[in-house]
């Protein structure tokens, strides 16, 4: 692509990314919200504005995030299946669109269900439980695929290299790819989050039972 284009490209990819992390965000908040809040009408609120959130908000970005992305790796010498920082990204972002996908007629159906006043209901819990349980997951995915963005690692993958030779460019032997860091890094995230989403459900859950 172009310079011009180019940056066009980048700036749709980088706005949709943000937009559907921020998006993910603030569904958690209100996920949260609705299994922790007294307050009937809040609960209520809180579910249909899930609804809303993922069906205009959610949805949209993440087919704008994985289609620019697309673009921008197959517009530009980086490649779709050059390096594996894009792989992996490829297919943590097609991961995460299949499952809110598969979540969406779940989330549609905990606002139909709010929207009854059926907000004592055993199954509006657990779909809300579900509900919270995703949306802390789809966040902690998209915000690997951030730090994979910015960090870049683990070099070129095999057909990468074999493009590069290809094109008359020499390249220097790479050593074996050192991937304990990146997985200490990730464990270490991964746990906070498991520690965080066991506190808030392990309240949840004392709440009810009280």
């Amino acid at each position: 692509m172009k310079p011009g284009l180019r940056k066009l490209a980048l700036t749709a990819h980088i706005t949709s990314s943000v937009g559907w992390l921020g998006a993910v965000g603030g569904f958690l908040a209100l996920a949260i919200t609705a299994l922790n809040c007294k307050d009937a009408q809040m609960v209520r609120a809180a579910y249909l504005a899930m609804a809303l959130i993922a069906r205009f908000v959610i949805v949209p970005l993440a087919f704008a995030s994985l289609l620019t992305g697309i673009i921008q790796a197959l517009g530009t010498p980086w490649g779709l299946f050059r390096h594996y920082w894009i792989l992996v990204k490829l297919l943590l972002t097609l991961l995460a669109t299949a499952v809110l996908l598969l979540k969406t007629p779940l989330i549609s159906y905990a606002a139909r269900q709010a929207a009854a006043a059926a907000l004592s209901s055993a199954d509006l819990h657990a779909a809300g439980t579900e509900l919270l349980v995703h949306s802390a997951g789809g966040l902690m995915v998209l915000l690997v695929v951030t730090i994979l963005s910015v960090y870049k690692p683990w070099g070129l993958t095999r057909y990468g290299r074999r493009k590069l030779r290809a094109q008359g460019v020499e390249l220097a032997e790479e050593s074996t790819v050192d991937i304990s860091r990146w997985v200490y890094v990730f464990g270490i995230f991964a746990l906070a989050v498991l520690i965080v989403l066991r506190h808030l459900l392990g309240g949840h859950l004392a709440h009810h039972m009280h």
